[in-house]
């Protein structure tokens, strides 16, 4: 069998694979060099450039409502809380949630960010903020292509610097990464890492982030190919759960999964059952932010191992 090529990006639950220590009598595969991952997620929605890959997990519901052929397995590589990610610039005269409310609030890269789902869907949910009353300023485009914002979503602002913007008022606030360092931009949550695992206490949701996909094809030709798929990411997990023990400064993403399992458990859950609340969180905020015309059940999303 010719090797599938499968893209990754570069962190501990995926390292081990990455390094042959994970290996597959039965899937031979060919890990391309990838440097960042979110062009690679691109690439799949748009060419299919791969025949598995990781993929943001918003993106992969957008891209199944426009019938993007590919699967997700119910394995989920990255994930974290979300309150942090939100930023306003104190100049505006924001102070609280609510007050983003009839402002422009830029967007990290597209509207359809996982980031900047979990973080609207936490302004409504948990701050009673009317999505609808913002206006919200994307850096980039969609990675699905054929992706229309609703209405109030303004494209106008694509290629232009999210800490620029913010800086210079043309934004009030923003959601994701800002990489802004001045007095001045404050985040909008206090205490956001409490704030979330109480998020997480009260409601038992735990963010997912990204996903793995797999061509249809693929599926169709070899229906053993989540089963091993699985057993493979499984193995690595056991990995890097285990170097995670002695190794929790190594990285960012290291220091999170450490913290975060001291509240969650497993940092890494797979499955379904493991992940159905924020999973039907998800596909509701989908829905909730009109990125999808329907709401999707959690089982049509995911082709299931035997």
């Amino acid at each position: 069998m010719q090797a599938l090529t499968i893209a990754l990006g570069n962190y501990g639950l995926t390292k081990p694979l990455k390094a042959g220590q994970v290996p597959s009598t039965r899937l031979p595969l060919s890990y391309p060099q990838i440097d960042q991952i979110v062009p690679a997620m691109r690439k799949m929605c748009r060419a299919l450039e791969y025949d598995i890959c990781e993929m943001a997990f918003t993106t992969y519901v957008c891209a199944r409502a426009y019938n993007k052929p590919f699967t997700a397995i119910p394995v989920f590589v990255t994930r974290n809380f979300h309150h942090w990610a939100m930023f306003y610039n104190t100049k505006s005269g924001i102070r609280t949630p609510k007050d983003l409310e009839r402002r422009k609030v830029g967007v990290n890269r597209g509207y359809t960010v996982t980031t900047g789902l979990w973080a609207r869907g936490i302004l409504q949910s948990e701050y009673g903020v009317d999505l609808n009353k913002i206006t919200w300023i994307p850096t980039d485009d969609e990675h699905v292509a054929e992706f229309k914002g609703p209405a109030n979503v303004d494209y106008s602002f694509r290629g232009k610097q999210m800490r620029d913007l913010l800086l210079s008022g043309e934004i009030d606030a923003a959601l994701g990464e800002v990489g802004v360092d001045d007095p001045s931009i404050k985040p909008l949550i206090p205490d956001a890492r409490e704030a979330s695992f109480e998020y997480f206490r009260r409601t038992g949701i735990y963010p997912i982030n990204h996903g793995i996909v797999v061509k249809n094809t693929l599926l169709k030709e070899m229906p053993w190919i989540a089963d091993e798929l699985v057993r493979m990411f499984e193995a690595a997990k056991a990995i890097y759960l285990k170097d995670l023990q002695g190794s929790a400064g190594v990285s960012s993403w290291d220091k999170a999964a450490a913290e975060n399992a001291a509240v969650v458990g497993d940092p890494f859950p797979f499955g379904i059952e493991k992940n159905r609340k924020a999973l039907e969180a998800i596909t509701q905020f989908s829905v909730d932010q009109k990125m999808v015309p329907r709401k999707f059940t959690v089982e049509e999303l995911f082709t299931l191992p035997n």
